[in-house]
């Protein structure tokens, strides 16, 4: 990272370098696991609980759901220099659980949840910051957990 973009302090500059991007798929994944494994237990609350987590995982201590904490990543607010809260994790994550939402309904709602998660992994790894369309409107980004020396 150059100079200009760092400057003398990186919390200052608003631009963070980007996460590992399998890092970030391999902690979705694990999280993904966790979902799945939650709405098996006893339905249809299992599946409550499964969106649950889903929408407030990254709002746990250090920004960091199970997936990121497993893999060294966290989540935070760069305009605050804070890590994200349980409304930022609820925010960044809602096009995901709506895809959660949508797997229930054979075939169209496969392919439309599909299309969801394509659409926020290609954002995902075209973006130069490493944002998906969550990240944007909840103003997050997922970095590697050393980058950043918030307080824990």
């Amino acid at each position: 990272m150059t100079e200009e973009v760092w400057g003398s302090n990186p919390l200052g500059s608003g631009v963070y370098p980007k996460a590992h991007v399998l890092n970030r798929f391999i902690a979705k994944a694990i999280d993904g696991m966790l979902v799945a494994a939650a709405s098996q237990v006893i339905a249809p609350v299992g599946w409550i609980a499964g969106l649950a987590y889903a929408l407030i995982a990254d709002g746990f201590p250090g920004g960091r759901s199970v997936g990121k904490r497993l893999i060294g990543l966290q989540t935070v607010v760069p305009r605050t220099k804070e890590f994200s809260g349980f409304l930022e994790s609820v925010i960044r994550n809602l096009p995901m659980a709506f895809a959660y939402l949508l797997v229930p309904v054979p075939y169209i709602g496969w392919l439309l949840a599909g299309a969801v998660v394509a659409f926020e992994a290609l954002l995902l790894i075209g973006n130069e910051q490493g944002v998906r369309l969550g990240d944007e409107i909840a103003g997050t980004q997922v970095l590697d957990s050393g980058q950043l020396d918030f307080p824990d």
